[in-house]
């Protein structure tokens, strides 16, 4: 089901082993992405609280992936700094995350998804405990899964559906009702696999 780690476990994996930075395409390698291609900044924050990472579901009247299971982020505005601090200002916005409450882990490799966002991924520790506020324009809930369960790479497969009329396969890692796939998986897995090597 899951392995016994912590977040000190996976902090030092990073610490100490690179890796590439990942891709919607990595399982679809017959796809030939134009060159010149223009990608749009993105930031998503891997908040690890009491031994478990936050996670969100998309609320279901969105126009973009409504429904859908994802880390809290978005797009990387002017105003901030970097992608730290869009991670950080999106976690606040989308489900009530104070980023005093926050420290950094570290910044993970950028990965590069089908709808034309770069994402850095941001690892970090929540110091205490805090109430979910679901922004109810973004999020329709909060939820969370063991970190031992998301760190163990056998947890994860791979599943094809249709997407713009050609086959497109894509890591999944269900967790009871909860159906986490695309970007969102692929970025847990990449960490799952750093941390197991």
């Amino acid at each position: 089901m899951g392995r016994a780690i912590d977040l000190d476990t996976v902090e030092a994996a990073v610490a100490a082993r690179t890796a590439r930075p990942s891709s919607d395409y990595d399982l679809n390698p017959g796809v030939v992405l134009p060159p010149g291609r223009k990608l749009r900044p993105a930031a998503v924050l891997i908040a690890v609280e009491d031994g478990a990472v936050i996670l969100t579901k998309r609320a279901s009247h969105l126009k973009h992936h409504p429904g859908q299971i994802a880390l809290p982020g978005g797009k990387i505005d002017a105003g901030d700094a970097d992608a730290v601090a869009a991670a950080l200002r999106e976690a606040q916005e989308e489900i009530g995350l104070p980023p005093e409450n926050v420290a950094l882990v570290a910044r993970l490799p950028e990965h590069e998804t089908v709808t034309g966002y770069t994402v850095t991924p941001v690892l970090a520790r929540v110091r205490a405990p805090f109430v979910d506020r679901p922004e109810p324009g973004e999020v329709d809930e909060v939820f969370r899964v063991p970190l031992g369960f998301l760190m163990t790479p056998e947890n994860y497969r791979v599943e094809r559906r249709r997407w713009r009329g050609t086959w497109r396969s894509f890591y999944v890692v269900p967790w009871g009702p909860y159906y986490i796939w695309g970007a969102t998986a692929r970025v847990l897995k990449s960490l799952a696999d750093r941390v197991a090597e």
